[in-house]
Order: C-alpha cells, then structure tokens, then sequence
C-alpha cells in the first residue's frame, strides 16, 4: 500500500504541538463519521482496547481508521492493547459481601460460591507465590488483605481494609512477581487478529521480566511495534532492560496506581519517562488524564495540570481512554487535550525545562548526527529538519533530541510512517526512496514547502543514511535551500 500525497489536506490537518495525542475507540466513538472527527480534532494515534469488543468490531475500527487515512493523505497510528491475565475472586453465594478490618477471610481453590469467611481464587500461581505478610489488593485497591497463613490450596489473611466485594472482583499482587505469562491464550488470538490486520502497536500489558518482552516481539517478528506496558511494580525492577527491549513504553497509571503507594507514582512516572527518553524510545503516558470529561464538558483544574505535566516531563504522547471510548465529549475531551499541550509548548519555561532535560549522545555516529542536527537547525534557524528513514530509526535519533523545530519524517514504507504517528515532533510523509544527496535535498525541499512547513528560500537541515535504500546508522547531515 502506499499512501498518495495531497498537499491541501495535509496542510489543513498540519499538528501545531509537538506531543501527540492516542485516542481510545469504543462505544462512543465506533462510526466512521465520529472516529473522523476525533481525527481532525487532534487525534493522532488511535486504540483499540481488547479486553473489550468482538474482532469484528476492531476490524471495522481499523478499516474506518484506514479509510480515513486515505481520504486525508496523513499517517495514522493504530494500537491493539491485548487485555493480559486478568486475576480475579470467583462468585459468591449471594453475589456480594462486606468484609470489616480485622476478620479472617480465606482465599482457596474451591469453587464453591464464597460467603463472608471465604471465596474461591481461581489462580494457584498466586497461592504457590505469596508468602505470609504479602498483601494482596481487591476491586482495584479498594480492600487490602494480609496473607498470616499458608497452604497448599489456601491463603488464610487479615482483613486491613475492609468494604463490600462481590462477584470477580480483580485481584492485585504488588510484592511478588507472579509466574504468570504476560500473554494468555486469549491474548494470542487476539495477536494474531491484530498483526494480520495491520495494527502499527502492539500494547503488552502485565509486563514482569525482560523474557515477557522478547516472547513479544518474536511473535510480531517486526510486523507491529511492540509498546510495553509499565503496570507492576516489578517491571520497575527490570526497566532498563524492559525499555531496551522494546519498541515503545506506556505509562500505565491505572494498575501501577494500585500496586504502588499513591506518593510513588508520580515518581515512578518521572522515572518511566525519564529512562525512555534517554533509550530514545517513545514513551505514552496514559490512564485517567481527563477522567472526570466521561460525564462533565470539561476537565478539572488536576486534570489540565497531569496532562501538563506529562509534556513538561518529556513524553511523546499523552492518552486517552474511557474519555473517547465510552464518555459523553469525546471529542471535547480531545479538544481539551489538544489545547493543554498546544498552550504548554508556546511556554518559555518549556522549552528551557525540553532543553536542560535533553540526553547527552550515546556513543554512536547515529547519536552524533542526530545531534548535529538539532545543534545546526538551532544555529541556522531552520523551520524543519527532514530526516529520511526506512525503519524509523534516523526519526528516532532526531526526536530524542527535542529539536526547536518540527521533524519531517520521510520514509518509503507507509507502515514505518503510521509507527511515527506516536512520536515527538515528528510529522510523517510517505514518498519514494532516494538514491542521492542532490535527490534528498531538492526531496526535502519539495515535501517541506508542500506540507506548509517552508518557503522558497529558506534553509532546511536534512539527515539520511548513506548508502540509501538500505535500514542503517544516520551518517549524512545537510544543509540544503527551498
């Protein structure tokens, strides 16, 4: 597939902000005409969730998104979130309890509906992994249970805080890593959808190890970028390594927010964050920005604050999730976001804090250049640095280094141009590969003037690596004129 190029469209719908915004579909947000909307609003990226919806629902998402695509000449990114174990209490006899501080409860394998003294836990990982005093959280922290005894086929515990619980309720474990796969079967079939479908992201969730990473990407096999999911406190354990395995880091506040204790999250955020952008990896952060606009026409003063925050802190992509998939202002929830970032990015204390807070080059020529690159467009003033790409990995190099001005990422390979719809500053362009340095720049020149980025005569930075048509380290920086 390739993508043709309508220089009016894609000037009409031309990102003033440099952090990009992922949309999440659903039952609000399931039309061609409304996942359009939310398209010329500001999205830039859309999820698809698949812990909810049949594969026939996210195949007529995808085509939509595709037609859309099509019809605008822009890039669009897709990504499956793949649902993960989920570990949960079985049922119980009245459907319902309420558990006070202090009593005695018993988790067991026994599949009998469950009363006030115990329930089924239908997972003996957690039974074979949990010691006395670990905790183990229910309905997304709500109650909290001390484990004083264990068995074989039980855990005895302590109520600590004590409410109703009811029927498959979730069940975390924040002290152990559980010997648990990040995919299920479930989660495979889903994959398989998803990678036949053209998906550009792949979100794992329930990531633990680095070995839940790699037994990832050997299935997508370069087909999808694989976007971590940083949930459990355990991956913070292994996050270097995580992040250097995969593709793309998320945030994910919703999980991490319940194993953690509140104060720790705004710091795990930071350092999430913080380490992607030195892997110069992209990095998403996501759950509850803009909670309270499932209901209400517009944000909390919080609200316009977290998102703020995430683009003062550097990521590539802020998200949303109930908000456009199932709230009543989707696209007002967008439009906020849009606003937030866009107002953010004309402060002055941004661009010292983007900056200060740039990683210094790793040891590579890549990185040397890339870094030149930013260095020069500075200098010069230039309105845009193009960088040719066949994998994605010279627009990589340039985004981490928060260049002043906007990236135009050229790359023969549309599937390449949707993965950098996630990333920072960067707006994609599909066009035909170059064979040399007079067609790159006289290419540059072109696409940069007809995408509204250039005027004749000014000075444009341009990247690639040589020689061409080949996936490689950056090596060539130049300066050509419109």
């Amino acid at each position: 597939m390739s993508l043709s190029r309508t220089p009016i469209a894609s000037q009409r719908l031309r990102r003033r902000r440099r952090t990009k915004i992922i949309a999440t579909l659903g039952p609000a947000s399931s039309t061609t005409e409304i996942i359009t909307k939310l398209f010329q609003t500001g999205a830039d990226v859309f999820r698809l969730n698949f812990s909810h919806g049949s594969h026939e629902d996210h195949a007529a998402r995808i085509a939509s998104i595709r037609e859309i695509e099509k019809r605008f000449d822009r890039p669009i990114g897709i990504l499956a979130d793949v649902q993960g174990p989920k570990l949960r209490v079985g049922r119980f006899a009245a459907g319902k309890v309420h558990l006070t501080a202090g009593q005695a409860f018993r988790l067991d394998l026994n599949p009998t509906p469950g009363d006030v003294r115990r329930v089924n836990l239908p997972h003996p990982e957690i039974i074979a992994a949990a010691m006395v005093n670990t905790n183990l959280l229910l309905d997304d922290g709500k109650l909290r249970l001390r484990i004083t005894h264990k068995r074989d086929d039980h855990l005895e515990c302590e109520v600590v805080f004590g409410g109703p619980l009811s029927d498959r309720k979730g069940v975390n474990v924040p002290d152990v890593i559980l010997p648990i796969p990040a995919l299920t079967a479930k989660d495979r079939i889903d994959l398989d959808f998803a990678l036949a479908n053209g998906v550009d992201y792949i979100g794992l969730s329930f990531v633990q190890r680095p070995e839940d990473v790699i037994e990832a990407k050997e299935i997508a096999d370069g087909r999808a970028w694989i976007m971590v999911k940083i949930e459990k406190p355990q991956a913070l354990d292994n996050l270097d390594e995580i992040i250097r395995l995969s593709d793309a880091v998320m945030v994910a506040r919703g999980d991490l927010g319940v194993e953690l204790p509140p104060e720790e999250v705004p710091l795990a955020q930071k350092r999430i964050v913080r380490t992607a952008r030195q892997m110069g990896k992209p990095v998403v952060v996501a759950t509850q920005m803009l909670e309270s606009m499932i209901t209400a026409p517009a944000p909390t003063r919080a609200e316009a604050s977290d998102v703020a925050t995430a683009v003062f802190d550097g990521a590539d992509a802020v998200m949303l999730s109930a908000e456009t998939a199932a709230g009543q202002y989707p696209f007002e929830a967008v439009n906020i976001m849009d606003r937030i970032v866009a107002r953010v990015e004309q402060d002055e204390g941004w661009r010292h804090i983007t900056n200060a807070s740039r990683p210094a080059p790793e040891g590579y020529s890549s990185d040397a250049i890339a870094a030149a690159a930013q260095q020069v467009a500075h200098t010069i003033g230039a309105p845009v640095i193009a960088a040719f790409t066949d994998s994605g990995g010279t627009v990589l190099r340039v985004a981490r280094e928060r260049p002043d001005c906007p990236i135009i990422g050229l790359t023969p390979r549309p599937e390449t141009a949707r993965r950098l719809a996630v990333v920072w500053g960067v707006h994609a362009v599909v066009t035909k590969e170059i064979d040399s340095f007079t067609d790159a720049a006289e290419r540059s020149g072109e696409i940069s003037r007809q995408e509204g980025f250039t005027q004749p005569g000014d000075q444009i930075v341009v990247t690639a690596g040589v020689p061409f048509r080949q996936s490689g380290g950056t090596n060539m920086l130049h300066v050509a004129k419109v």
